[in-house]
């Protein structure tokens, strides 16, 4: 579909903002001059690829006039702890933001000593710290982005860009919306909400863990499900099983293997993976990175949706095992606006994770 609309699609005007040109107009990158702010003493050539971020501050990465869409939006730093690091994107004149995550787990990558690549569709992760995400992002008036450092030491090294383009955006496109969580489950209550509060009329278009496992055993066995507009108790969809929902069966074990936990494979596909599989940590509990794309199978709902899923694994008896798990989630959609006001970002010391 993307080939095809290359060649039937009218060309637009195309802009790129970077810490070269940061307000992407035409004609305006590689213009420092003065030698403290340059590489090269102001030559054209490699002037000012990079940003610096004081801890404690935030910076503007884009602030663009639409109409337009943001087709790309690239980021790499030589910070560690990427929990740190909070995104925020605001469209049009809204006062709170339609995107707000870490930026790791926005490019599921929610742990910070134990970066994996990514290689999806929408998103990639390449060595050595090369985030990619081509979310489509179109807003009609503005497109405003901020990153704040929560961390205590300064960083020396941002380098981004953000592609767009400038054209009349359809009255029925939606905006991007991203919203991180993280808390604990336990025995008693063996359920992780991946996303609520979620009301209007919108799709679902991705789901990602970042999955503590804290008991001994397979940990997969819990339902992925959707409540779908009014949905009470029981949800309109619900999965066969964790591992079912991000692409595996009979748990991530290898083939021709029997069933166990500490044997998962990592994998990483256009559309679902578990590219991080570290199932032996001397500092803790077992560590997943799973991801789920809705592209071409988005969930459409019409007045609200809460997603949600179960931790439970086996038992030496009949029936599953509820567990007591440690997760962190972004849950990714479009939705007509306004948003509903998301639930506190968790302060950093709840984020950070080795």
């Amino acid at each position: 579909m993307w080939l095809e609309h290359l060649a039937i699609t009218e060309p637009r005007i195309t802009r790129q903002i970077s810490a070269e040109n940061p307000t992407g107009e035409k004609g305006g990158a590689c213009k420092w001059e003065k030698e403290e702010d340059t590489l090269d003493k102001g030559k054209g050539l490699k002037v000012h690829p990079f940003l610096r971020l004081k801890a404690g501050t935030t910076t503007v990465l884009a602030d663009i006039t639409g109409p337009g869409c943001i087709t790309e939006f690239f980021i790499t730093t030589d910070h560690v702890w990427l929990s740190e690091l909070v995104f925020r994107f605001y469209w049009d004149d809204e006062k709170i933001p339609s995107v707000e995550a870490p930026l790791g787990a926005f490019f599921a990558n929610g742990f910070d000593e134990h970066k994996h690549s990514v290689h999806s569709i929408p998103v990639t992760v390449l060595p050595r710290n090369a985030y990619s995400c081509y979310w489509q992002m179109p807003f009609r008036k503005k497109a405003h982005i901020t990153l704040t450092h929560e961390g205590s030491k300064d960083i020396d090294c941002i380098a981004y860009r953000v592609m767009y383009q400038l054209y009349e955006i359809p009255e029925q496109s939606m905006y991007f919306h991203a919203q991180y969580r993280r808390s604990r489950t336990d025995r008693e209550n063996p359920t992780f909400t991946i996303a609520d509060g979620i009301k209007g009329t919108g799709k679902y278009t991705g789901t990602y863990l970042a999955w503590n496992s804290l008991s001994s055993g397979w940990w997969g066995e819990g339902e992925v499900k959707f409540y779908i507009d009014g949905d009470g108790s029981n949800p309109t969809m619900a999965d066969n099983g964790t591992e079912d929902y991000f692409g595996g069966s009979f748990g991530f074990s290898s083939f021709n293997t029997d069933l166990c936990a500490d044997n998962e494979q990592s994998f990483s596909t256009a559309f679902l993976g578990m590219p991080l599989a570290l199932t032996t940590n001397p500092r803790g509990g077992r560590k997943f990175s799973l991801y789920r794309w809705h592209i071409p199978d988005n969930i459409g709902f019409f007045t609200d949706l809460r997603v949600t899923v179960d931790t439970l694994g086996w038992w030496n008896k009949p029936g599953f095992r509820p567990l007591g798990e440690d997760i962190g989630a972004v849950a990714y959609w479009y939705q007509y606006e306004p948003h509903a006001l998301f639930d506190k970002l968790p302060p950093v010391e709840h984020r950070w994770d080795r």
